[in-house]
């Protein structure tokens, strides 16, 4: 499928009022491109993974909407339900389904649109450019951006770059970026692998929860644990695990995978099982951390090694305490740039 781009040089200040005024005229789904700074709140709801560096904030954004060019399929004589009739080069569709529109006419409007919202607001330049673009270039967006990267002598490399004959005797994590899970880039998981290879052996039974890609499982079984359990509230957690352990060697049986909210779900509780883990490692925001450390103290074995992250370094203290509330030892608490890693003992 391909689409037609409509890009619009703005200021930041003015990107909700032209994306509602342009929604009036049918352009929905604006995608923003400006340069300001991720709140600490934003960066940890989102846990960014791929995310090159950002150049100063100097006030300025685009603004880009997505008009659907009809395929031959559309055009042709025989499919009058599309709504296309006569010379249809410059017709496209605002939205799956929707009669066609002429692009000259849309510009026009886009146009005009801008030119009123001039005259009492500043929009910058409000300069309009049109491209074509395809799903192909989206979806491989990733590899613009992702290439090999070391996590200590961890090798994370995706699978269309090939391991260099120097790092043939390291350990290798196969793994691609996906639109829901992370890859190992983000801080976060980083300080969780860190503190995991401190702890695991070849007899640990380790729980990860809020699973995702299941990187931190599929590691530590790189590492040489016995066998992992993963829980996670997205259904999608369950192929991401399925594949990235298809890439690394992982046999099915030594990761189990289970849907379901641990903190609140009593079934999800009982299968997991209880005094069972020698780890259990969550990589989740502080606020969950909090509901999670008293529900999960219950997994760990007596001496069992409790690992967190996804913690902003102002909201150490609340899982500190958390942890501490729940009758655990504090081990040691690391940073990694804004982020924070709290390990506990039962």
């Amino acid at each position: 499928m391909k689409w037609k781009k409509i890009s619009i040089e703005t200021i930041a200040e003015a990107e909700d009022i032209i994306i509602s005024t342009l929604y009036d005229i049918g352009l929905e789904g604006a995608m923003i491109e400006d340069k300001v700074p991720l709140t600490a709140w934003e960066k940890e709801q989102m846990f960014v993974d791929i995310l090159p560096d950002a150049p100063d904030d100097d006030g300025t954004a685009v603004l880009s909407f997505f008009v659907e060019v009809p395929s031959e399929e559309d055009a042709a004589p025989d499919a009058p339900a599309a709504g296309l009739t006569g010379d249809t080069d410059n017709s496209y569709f605002l939205t799956s389904g929707a009669e066609p529109v002429d692009m000259d006419k849309l510009l026009e409007d886009v146009r005009r649109e801008l030119d009123d919202l001039r005259m009492f607001m500043d929009i910058g330049s409000g300069k309009i450019t049109v491209s074509e673009t395809e799903d192909k270039d989206w979806l491989n967006n990733w590899k613009e951006f992702f290439h090999q990267f070391y996590i200590d002598d961890l090798l994370v490399t995706p699978s269309w770059e090939e391991v260099k004959p120097e790092d043939q005797d390291k350990k290798v994590l196969h793994i691609d970026p996906g639109t829901a899970f992370g890859t190992g880039m983000h801080e976060t998981t980083q300080l969780c692998i860190a503190q995991l290879k401190k702890f695991i052996n070849k007899d640990t039974v380790l729980l990860d929860v809020g699973t995702g890609s299941g990187i931190l499982a599929i590691v530590s079984l790189m590492y040489g644990i016995k066998e992992a359990v993963g829980t996670d509230l997205d259904p999608c957690a369950v192929e991401a695990v399925i594949q990235n352990c298809e890439m690394n060697g992982i046999a099915p049986q030594q990761f189990e995978m289970m849907i379901g909210n641990i903190i609140s779900d009593q079934e999800i509780q009982d299968r997991v099982g209880y005094d069972k883990y020698d780890i259990v490692v969550a990589n989740i925001l502080a606020e969950v951390l909090v509901q999670l450390t008293p529900v999960i103290r219950a997994q760990l074995k007596k001496g069992g090694i409790y690992i967190t992250s996804g913690i902003i370094a102002e909201k150490e203290g609340l899982v500190v305490d958390a942890v501490k509330a729940a009758g655990m030892e504090v081990v040691e608490v690391t940073h990694k740039g804004e982020w924070v890693s709290v390990t506990a003992r039962k």
